[in-house]
């Protein structure tokens, strides 16, 4: 590990939220909103405990809704940091629904944000890179790159041949 790498664990956050009437839609689930704005705080907390700067959210890359979220569940939200770049940051959150009976906690949802660090003065700052600590972590943080340059294409920020890691996967 380099010295400005730091390890997946020194940015993991967990959250718990119970899901409350005015959380909810008209079917009893719980808004689609009300899940990103949780997911996008878990994800800032993990983003700052890893940088120790200010973040900012740059993009939503992904969010799956597997899973209906009911009223009065027990929403758990578990992110960190999957890979730093220059400035950026790809940080992976996972979401879980507990039943209640048996304690049991079922994964309903996923989502991978880009948070860029910041300095006093608002300017862009370099993040430390990521050290994966497990299996699951390493296959994140590999296919962070693909992640990330794909976003970069749809965003227009990127053309599709400057994208290396993408077009190894079909050559």
């Amino acid at each position: 590990m380099t010295k400005s790498a730091r390890p997946t664990t020194d940015s993991y956050a967990e959250t718990t939220h119970l899901v409350l009437p005015n959380d909810t839609n008209t079917l009893g689930n719980l808004f689609g909103g009300q899940l990103l704005k949780w997911l996008d705080i878990s994800c800032a907390i993990s983003a700052h405990r890893h940088c120790k700067r200010l973040v900012v959210t740059v993009a939503v890359n992904h969010v799956g809704f597997d899973r209906p979220i009911k009223l009065g569940d027990f929403v758990t939200i578990r992110s960190h940091v999957s890979r730093g770049f220059n400035s950026s940051m790809e940080v992976w959150a996972d979401v879980w629904v507990e039943d209640q009976l048996t304690g049991d906690k079922i994964k309903a949802n996923s989502a991978i944000y880009t948070f860029v660090a910041l300095d006093q003065a608002g300017h862009t700052c370099t993040v430390p890179d990521v050290v994966p600590q497990d299996e699951e972590e390493q296959r994140r943080y590999d296919g962070a790159l693909r992640r990330r340059q794909l976003r970069l294409i749809l965003s227009g920020k990127m053309k599709a041949a400057d994208a290396n890691e993408l077009k190894a996967l079909f050559d």
